[in-house]
Parts: C-alpha cells; structure tokens; sequence
C-alpha cells in the first residue's frame, strides 16, 4: 500500500476487516517491522483521536515518530503557485514537502477543507501534494472531502457491535453552531456502501452530499421516519455541498438533535459519533451516555484501523 486515502486503496471490505481482527488479536506481533522506521505525521488542523490513536499504532509496529503542527513550532506554508510570497508565509509547501520526505518512511497528514474555494477542496490540493512530491507512502489523517481512517474504524465498530447479519445504518445530520466539512459524512457513506448493510442517510433539505459519495443509499428527509427499525444511528453535522452555498449554514434545526425520543423510534440502536460531540445539539446527555453509546470503543477502534493502514505501508517499504 503506497497511499490510503479513501476505501478504494483497500483491497476489499472483508480484508480489512480480517487485518483488523489481526491486529486486535495480536496488536505487538508485527513490532519487527517498524524498527528503525520513522512516521511523520503533519498536522495544519487540530486533533485529540487522531494525533493519539495513530502515534499509538505506530508505536506499537515499534516505529519512531515525528509530530509536526505546521499552525505551532513551523514556518507558516505557502500552498498556491504562483503567488509573490511578500506575506506571512516564508516557506512554500513545494519545497517543504520533499525536505520533510528525506526525515521519514512514512508520512500521516490531516488537512481540512477550507469551505472557501470548492474546487480546491474536492482537489485534495494539499493531501495531493505530498502524495506527489514527498516520495514517501501517504496516509490521510483526515482530508479536504474524507477522513478514512475514522470510517474504517467505525466499520470495524459496526461489524463488532451488530446483532443481524445485515443491520440498517442510518447516517444523521445534526446541527452544529460552525460551518463543517463533509469529509466525515462523506467517508463514512463510501465505506457503508461497499457494505450489504441498508445504508440511510437522513437530513434537512439543502444539505444534500455529492452523489459521488451518497452513490445508492436511501436519502431520507424525514428524519423519525429513517430511525424506524435503525440498528445504528451514526450522527454528524457536515455544511452545505450545494455551489450556491457551499460551507454555509442553512439550517440550525434543533429537532434534528438525537434525543431519546427519536432513538425510540429504533430496534435498540447504538449511537455513533467520531466525535469531538456537542451536547445538547448533535446528542443529548441521556443518549451519549446511555447503555447504547458505543462512541468510546468506536474511538478505540482508531488505534486498529491506523495500525492496519500503517502496517501494509511497511510490508510495501519493507518489499
């Protein structure tokens, strides 16, 4: 594996699952292989379960580890060409990149959208960069339009806590006082569809994804009605994908907030979220901490999904 940015660079749904039951069941037996090997990881946005769960992975391969927070400790970086560089940006990214591919193996990196420019985010400008230019694997730690490692954790969770052979999955936007990306809602839909799960999403009008990523899941916009019968409700806010309104805030709906009353509504579903969560607007209290939250395993299982991506780029370094 030479770079993982999405559920296409994996062979197959039921392979990574079966990497990840390696992992689980022997989580220091490939420590041989990450000896003497260096993972950087590059942060230009903040992070709690990604910075943690993927440095702990790749300790546990017995590699060493570079973080880099490009926003503290490092030059502020240039990311368009051809602009004078007169500002506050005294490092441009293109030489930065290949600099920072001699210090490593492996290289991790989280880089938002902007929800400014939306070609620019559905380019994956940055994340492409280093892909082509640090000669080095690549892994996202979450992009502009994606977060896989998260979705393959949250396969992992769903395929551990399921109770029927092919439950329903329902998707929920919830609201949230900031603008976010899509890339969780996103990622999370591509991975579901490469499931036989019955795959839902549910969310106010105008807050439609990029068919790109939907592909055949059932769009609902009644909500109560997309929990009946849910054996997961997996909740996120994500911002308009519309060009009219791209990053925008076009509804603060409140009702959408998973409460007890709507998860009544489910055949005992377990609530999911990658959380950082708001309470009290994408969750209420009395769910999150319920006896069906499994948000804390789902973040366990972060530590796996990284372990298993990481792995398969030492077997591919290693030959």
């Amino acid at each position: 594996m030479k770079q993982f940015t999405s559920v296409h660079d994996i062979k197959s749904i039921d392979w990574a699952l079966s990497m990840a039951r390696e992992v689980k069941e022997d989580p220091f037996g490939d420590t041989p292989l990450g000896k003497n090997k260096t993972l950087l990881m590059i942060f230009f946005n903040s992070s709690l379960r990604t910075r943690l769960s993927t440095q702990k992975a790749a300790m546990n391969l017995g590699m060493n580890v570079i973080v880099l927070d490009i926003n503290q400790g490092a030059w502020k970086l240039e990311t368009e060409r051809g602009v004078i560089m007169d500002g506050d940006k005294p490092e441009h990214i293109l030489e930065a990149i290949p600099v920072m591919g001699t210090y490593c193996d492996i290289i991790g990196v989280r880089a938002f959208a902007n929800l400014v420019n939306k070609q620019e985010d559905y380019n994956e400008t940055i994340l492409n960069q280093f892909i082509n230019y640090s000669g080095k694997p690549v892994f996202s730690m979450e992009g502009a339009t994606r977060h896989p490692l998260q979705s393959f954790a949250d396969l992992i969770t769903i395929e551990e806590f399921k109770t029927v052979k092919k439950p329903k999955v329902v998707l929920t936007w919830a609201p949230h006082p900031k603008a976010l990306p899509q890339a969780v809602a996103n990622s999370f839909a591509e991975w579901m569809n490469q499931t036989d799960y019955e795959f839902v999403i549910t969310h106010p009008e105008g807050y439609e994804l990029s068919k790109d990523f939907t592909g055949n899941a059932k769009i609902e916009y009644d909500n109560r009605s997309a929990y009946e019968g849910a054996d997961f409700i997996y909740a996120k806010n994500w911002s308009t994908f519309n060009d009219a309104t791209y990053g925008k805030i076009i509804s603060n709906d409140r009702s959408w907030m998973v409460d007890t009353d709507k998860m009544r509504l489910t055949n005992n579903a377990k609530f999911m979220h990658c959380l950082p969560v708001r309470r009290n607007m994408i969750v209420s209290d009395d769910v999150i901490e319920g006896p069906n939250s499994i948000v804390v395993p789902e973040a366990a299982n972060r530590v796996v999904s990284a372990q298993v991506v990481i792995r398969e780029m030492l077997r591919t370094i290693s030959g």
